[in-house]
């Protein structure tokens, strides 16, 4: 069957047959099609709900969201892939010499601690500056590789899950791939609406998503408001694992609003990508005990640690202050302010707190993108990022100049259709 749904055989949505008929079919034990069907529903690849039967998933687990995209042609603009602008990454020239000179002195060898000492203790520090419970530190290869590994140690399949939506396409797909359900909460500027985070809580789901600022794709951040509120929810349900992602830790200037230690169990997980370049492969994380031993005892039995490497250059980073989160902050948001004012002067709405990223609502997103792709600008469809909300596009506003702002707003506009724009608004 995944074979068939790569193959396209198999379409999103379609009924499977009923396992006794199909047992009857392969001459086959039905017990033995309910095993099949259980381990396909666990790896995330189909769905089943009671009496309805068994299908495919909308978009199952084999079939990633990056696939949704439109295709750069030459001479077209890229604002749809979320990169960082690469004049505002630090040279890693020094950062990674410093780490090589080090691992000569003192080579790196099997059976010593996973963490390095400085980096430990300058992660631990900055954690407390903002507000985050004194906790056990520990690392990763980037923040869905930590964010795999605690919900794989705290959850089972079949278990679910509280997400933004709109919210980052990476971590949709990988929730269904580790045979969790999705549920989904909306969100506004402010972060994910509390009326809907507690369904999901009264819902029954054993973990909660939030992304503390950047919010991928609409910009979000956590207000002092909104998070207090949420921590009042979250407290009611001490059993409820609690993740936060603050991938926009270096490159935000809003402070912190930490939901952390409202649950029982928690992480906070602070990657290095869109500070320093997605090639650095690092994320910090902080969280309570029983998490971070049960992340650290995973991460043993595969890659075993983060190459220290890598580790000694975050930390040369960190130490000479190589990003300025006000000039990085107050650079996307020139970028991001600009193609709001712009999209509002024509009649489009637009959102965008903090980060790199634009979400426009949209009334048709494939006409949308298109549209734009022929006036010779690229945009994310929003269905890379959305499960229940309404249509939108994603501009990414970091590849932008000042005079590439009234065109852009002028096509988007265009694109929709100003009239239209104004009625759907």
């Amino acid at each position: 069957m995944e074979r068939a749904i790569g193959a396209g055989e198999l379409q999103p949505g379609e009924v499977l047959p009923p396992l006794r008929e199909l047992a009857v079919y392969l001459e086959v034990n039905p017990n033995t099609v309910a095993a099949a069907y259980r381990t396909l529903r666990d790896r995330g690849v189909i769905e089943t709900a009671g009496r309805r039967g068994s299908r495919i998933r909308p978009r199952p687990a084999s079939t990633s969201r990056e696939a949704l995209q439109a295709v750069v042609p030459p001479g077209v603009r890229n604002a749809a892939d979320g990169n960082p602008d690469p004049a505002l990454l630090p040279s890693l020239e020094e950062a990674l010499a410093e780490a090589a000179a080090r691992n000569t002195r003192r080579p790196v060898l099997y059976g010593m601690p996973a963490i390095d000492d400085d980096l430990e203790a300058l992660a631990r520090a900055a954690f407390l500056r903002d507000g985050v419970p004194e906790s056990p530190v520990a690392v990763a290869s980037g923040s869905l590789d930590a964010i795999e590994r605690v919900l794989a140690a705290h959850l089972r399949p079949g278990d679910a899950v509280a997400v933004e939506d709109p919210g980052w396409g990476s971590l949709l797909d990988l929730i269904p791939a580790l045979g969790l359900r999705p549920v989904p909460v909306g969100v506004d500027d402010d972060g994910p609406i509390p009326a809907r985070m507690a369904a999901a809580l009264d819902s029954g789901v054993r973990a909660v998503m939030v992304t503390d600022r950047a919010q991928n794709p609409t910009g979000a951040a956590l207000s002092g408001p909104r998070s207090a509120e949420l921590r009042t929810l979250l407290s009611g349900h001490r059993d409820v694992l609690l993740i936060e992602d603050d991938h926009g830790h270096g490159i935000v200037d809003l402070p912190l609003r930490p939901l952390a230690g409202a649950t029982d169990h928690w992480v906070l997980v602070r990657s290095t990508a869109k500070a320093y370049g997605p090639d650095l492969r690092l994320a910090a994380l902080t969280g309570d005990t029983v998490t971070i031993d049960r992340f650290r005892g995973r991460q043993r039995l595969g890659p075993g640690w983060v190459s220290h490497l890598i580790q000694h250059a975050v930390a040369h980073l960190w130490r000479t202050s190589a990003v300025s989160p006000a000039a990085v902050a107050g650079a996307y948001g020139e970028r991001r302010d600009a193609l709001i004012r712009a999209l509002a002067e024509r009649g489009v709405r637009a959102r965008g707190r903090s980060g790199m990223n634009v979400w426009v609502p949209v009334p048709d997103e494939t006409g949308a993108v298109s549209r734009l792709l022929h006036s010779g600008w690229a945009v994310a469809p929003g269905a890379r990022f959305r499960m229940q909300s309404p249509p939108g596009i994603r501009i990414t506003v970091s590849g932008l100049a000042a005079d590439d702002i009234t065109p852009l707003a002028a096509a988007v506009a265009g694109a929709m259709g100003v009239g239209e724009a104004r009625r759907y608004e």
